[in-house]
């Protein structure tokens, strides 16, 4: 234990003045025998204002990934990648150290304050936000899509399906950002589980709609869902056919009855992806034609609607027309844009930016990814992006 004038002449020879300083001086010990602590016993965790606050008001942050994935922290709405800090100084954890600003208001007469290291460390984890790697979410529920109450696959009890629970424990991201991406994915909640429906099968579903609506001569933008579930009601479940009109459609209360107002472009999307499914690739305009014709009428078929789902070829005579989901191409930004390259060596950025647009991190453009990951050039007029490097 050392004394205060041990502390003095140290001071001294240090060449310090102790007027300097504040009275109190903490004396550091290392622990001896099964009581000391040795570097790799404890993890130290560097988190933002905000975070902290979260910890404090009592929630939770969860680490998430499985053995072959880097490691992810989540809080309740965003997604952190984790990465190791090492650091040149020694970092002690002393449990109940005063700061000099608690000391302060402590107004203590000089005294000492003998204190036993709990652990040490030399590097410590830091945050970074990333976005969600939702990829996986998709890949899960495919496994097992919902073709209906009738189809055989139902009564297969060894066939995967997942709770929320599940998809928590699975799935790198946030339970906010999750549950975003299910109704992004037009997921529905079937016993208890979340499911995707069959594409057939949500076509068939939008197919009993748009077939009473036109033969009840109603608007587009005004459904009564009552109605609808009675008429067919008898044809599929009602929660089926409300959840269809919930993927195409906004709901509206008027009068206390409840209404759909259907999206025009939502449903000459899924159309196009119909009809494109089946084809590698399809003639433009004999695509454009029969497209037109398979909508409900009334309805205004557009290239635009097809961003992030097909791809035109403007360069091969005939033009032609073929499917490029967004959803089906690598989560990785490099990955993503070696896929592209591969696929199309030059592109304009009116078509390459519907399948870029969801790499944008926070404050992040497309024009920013584009000169990170491509290399630009002009061509009859028109700028378009090509591969930094060789594509093999």
């Amino acid at each position: 234990m050392r004394t205060r004038e041990e502390v003095d002449a140290t001071l001294q020879v240090a060449k310090l003045n102790p007027a300097e300083l504040l009275p109190t001086v903490h004396c550091l010990s290392f622990g001896l025998g099964a009581s000391g602590a040795a570097a790799g016993d404890f993890c130290l965790l560097e988190l933002e204002p905000a975070l902290c606050q979260q910890l404090e008001a009592g929630h939770s942050l969860v680490i998430r990934g499985d053995k072959d994935e880097q490691a992810v922290l989540c809080s309740k709405d965003k997604t952190y990648d984790l990465k190791i800090a090492d650091t040149s100084n020694m970092l002690l954890f002393i449990p109940g150290c005063k700061t000099p600003d608690q000391l302060k208001m402590e107004e203590t007469q000089c005294n000492i304050i003998h204190t036993e290291i709990f652990g040490f460390s030399n590097n410590y984890w830091e945050l970074r936000r990333c976005r969600p790697k939702l990829k996986k979410l998709k890949k899960l529920l495919m496994e097992n899509t919902y073709e209906g109450p009738d189809s055989q696959k139902e009564e297969d009890s060894n066939r995967s399906k997942y709770t929320t629970e599940d998809l928590l424990d699975r799935i790198q991201a946030s339970e906010e950002e999750i549950m975003t991406q299910l109704e992004v994915l037009n997921a529905c909640e079937i016993g208890g589980y979340w499911r995707i429906l069959d594409f057939d099968y949500e076509m068939k579903l939008l197919n009993h709609i748009t077939q009473l609506v036109d033969s009840e001569s109603w608007s587009f933008s005004k459904v009564p869902l009552n109605i609808c579930l009675q008429e067919l009601g008898p044809l599929e479940p009602g929660e089926m056919i409300e959840h269809c009109l919930k993927c195409y459609g906004k709901k509206y209360t008027e009068e206390g009855e409840v209404y759909f107002d259907l999206s025009s472009d939502k449903i000459c999307r899924a159309t196009a992806q119909m009809l494109l499914q089946n084809a590698v690739k399809f003639n433009l305009a004999e695509f454009q034609e029969v497209w037109q014709q398979s909508v409900p009428e009334g309805m205004i078929t557009r290239l635009d609607q097809l961003k992030g789902l097909a791809l035109v070829d403007r360069h091969s005579r005939p033009e032609i027309i073929f499917l490029l989901k967004v959803d089906d191409l690598p989560e990785g930004n490099q990955e993503r844009f070696n896929s592209l390259f591969s696929l199309r060596e030059k592109w304009t950025e009116e078509d390459i930016a519907p399948y870029i647009r969801d790499l944008c991190g926070e404050k992040q453009t497309i024009g920013a990814l584009l000169t990170k990951y491509s290399r630009s050039s002009m061509q009859n007029g028109v700028k378009v992006y090509n591969s930094r490097r060789p594509i093999t």
